[in-house]
């Protein structure tokens, strides 16, 4: 099936199965047997409690299927900024981008700087939804291996890569 070119929604389950979060729409930029790459520009998002909003910049979204994560690259005047959820390897399902989120998040700022995020709400989910040892060794080690690829600027973590993305995006929405 042929994806690129075409709008999926996404979908952000918690590991009991609840979901999470959700987009409205991501246009598919690539689609190979490591990742897919969607561009989204004023998604709606609508919240677990029924909350709705719109994302503010654009943004190059690179979801892993084998490895645990996913880096949403928002694009800003002062540079991009790289969010990654520590998360179950992404899966598409009929036209949608599915994956369970794991808490942890790391971020990237244009400055080099970077910070693990919701150490807290992990700790209390992996309690509270029964993570188990052996998905939180595999939680630990992903978080470790990204904050390695964050530090030497290693893929998904590439303002080059992303502003090419970026341009692909621009270049498709021409053609629209």
């Amino acid at each position: 099936m042929k994806l690129v070119g075409r709008w999926l929604g996404i979908q952000c389950y918690k590991h009991n199965g609840s979901l999470h979060r959700y987009w409205d729409r991501g246009l598919v930029l690539e689609n190979n047997e490591d990742y897919i790459v969607v561009a989204t520009k004023r998604a709606k998002v609508i919240e677990n409690n029924g909350r709705r909003w719109f994302t503010k910049e654009p943004a190059i979204t690179i979801f892993s299927k084998k490895e645990w994560w996913n880096a949403i690259c928002m694009i800003k005047k002062e540079g991009i900024c790289y969010y990654c959820n520590i998360a179950s390897p992404s899966i598409i399902e009929k036209d949608l981008i599915k994956y369970i989120d794991y808490d942890l998040d790391a971020k990237l700022f244009p400055n080099n700087d970077i910070r693990v995020l919701d150490e807290k709400e992990y700790a209390h989910h992996r309690q509270s939804m029964n993570y188990g040892d052996d998905l939180g060794t595999i939680l630990k080690y992903q978080t470790k291996q990204i904050l390695l690829r964050m530090k030497n600027r290693e893929f998904p973590f590439n303002d080059e890569t992303i502003k090419a993305y970026y341009n692909q995006y621009l270049e498709m929405m021409k053609r629209d």
